[in-house]
């Protein structure tokens, strides 16, 4: 049996290690799974990826599995139970962020078909494939990353955490 060729960052952990092997770096098309790391992303920042690794099912309990438009309409009463919930980042800047850009993804939906079409758009169709051989070879942004990151928060997306608007 061939060994895996694995980055670095995957570590030992095995939340790290099924994530690197099975999910990261590969092309998706599935807008409920593309919704489930928009908000997963969302709760990461100024956090690290295992934390929210070992809070996923929390999420996807709490979240209504992702399900973009039951977060859409979610109110003060369900904003109090989720910054009540310990199986989630609770912050209500990033609960907050999370509603608005539940709300923003049905409206691409609406309007690009679906937000995986709205996203390969952005990246222009292309799946990019690196070959870096360090960490410090990788870039924080690309030219891509970059143009998708202001299209997006020109859209009203939230990134950091944002009050409600």
């Amino acid at each position: 049996m061939a060994a895996t060729n694995r980055c670095a960052w995957a570590g030992e952990d095995p939340l790290m290690v099924k994530y690197h092997d099975e999910e990261w770096g590969t092309p998706l098309h599935d807008d409920r799974a593309l919704f489930e790391f928009l908000i997963l992303e969302g709760a990461q920042a100024g956090l690290s990826w295992i934390t929210i690794l070992r809070k996923r099912e929390g999420y996807r309990e709490a979240f209504d599995n992702f399900d973009a438009s039951a977060i859409a309409e979610y109110g003060d009463e369900k904003v109090l139970e989720l910054l009540a919930n310990q199986g989630i980042i609770r912050n209500k800047l990033k609960v907050a962020a999370s509603i608005t850009n539940a709300r923003l993804f049905l409206e691409i939906q609406k309007e690009s078909g679906s937000f995986d079409a709205y996203l390969w758009g952005l990246a222009r169709g292309e799946t990019v494939t690196n070959k870096f051989e360090s960490l410090d070879q990788i870039p924080a942004t690309t030219d891509v990353s970059d143009a998708m990151s202001k299209a997006m928060k020109k859209r009203g997306f939230k990134f950091h955490a944002y009050p409600f608007d």
